[in-house]
């Protein structure tokens, strides 16, 4: 009796060791893919030019009578960076375009990035006027990240409307962002 005991007691112990050990690998993969996940969105984060010259793309029209005019203030309603989203922005600059959001993958190497928004139509090699269907395959002139000027990309979807550049702090703190490209009009309220 006294071995048997110690039999079911020794399996006992083997199974629970057995199931502990397969749960903690389980874990484990989670946090894995937790992180390189988070890795991902910091690389890509990373990467982004925060702050840029300014300097706005050939052909590119003001905006009459933006929304939001140059000067004013808004509060960013979008999550393009880490820290945008609640930031007060001051606004450089409204321009009358289409937004495209985009995948390609950086002439730098590396994952592709899906869905970028926002590249503007006069940022898109030999764009022309007539808004670009999604599917159809562009080369991206705009410098936003590391590794997109100049990449081969696909168009996401397309937004005709009034794009923003804005100065803004980041919510949490930071160094302020001058002359962030782009966030559009639904992006952007006034509370």
């Amino acid at each position: 009796m006294k071995s048997k005991r110690l039999v079911v007691g020794f399996v006992s112990f083997v199974l629970i060791f057995l199931l502990s050990a397969c749960a903690s690998n389980s874990d484990q993969k989670s946090d894995d893919e937790n992180n390189k996940n988070m890795d991902h969105k910091s690389m890509n984060m990373d990467h982004m030019e925060h702050s840029s010259s300014g300097q706005i793309p050939k052909g590119l029209m003001e905006k009459e009578n933006p929304t939001y005019k140059t000067g004013s203030q808004a509060i960013i309603q979008a999550a393009h960076m880490e820290g945008m989203n609640g930031a007060k922005a001051t606004i450089v600059g409204a321009y009358d375009t289409t937004a495209y959001a985009v995948s390609y993958t950086p002439t730098t190497g590396g994952e592709k990035v899906k869905n970028h928004e926002w590249v503007i139509q006069e940022e898109i090699k030999n764009a022309g006027s007539e808004t670009l269907k999604p599917g159809t395959e562009v080369t991206i002139e705009a410098d936003h990240m590391e590794g997109m000027k100049g990449a081969t990309g696909t168009i996401d979807s397309a937004e005709q409307t009034t794009v923003y550049m804005i100065d803004y702090t980041p919510a949490a703190g930071g160094e302020k962002v001058k002359n962030h490209k782009w966030v559009t009009e639904s992006e952007l309220s006034t509370k």
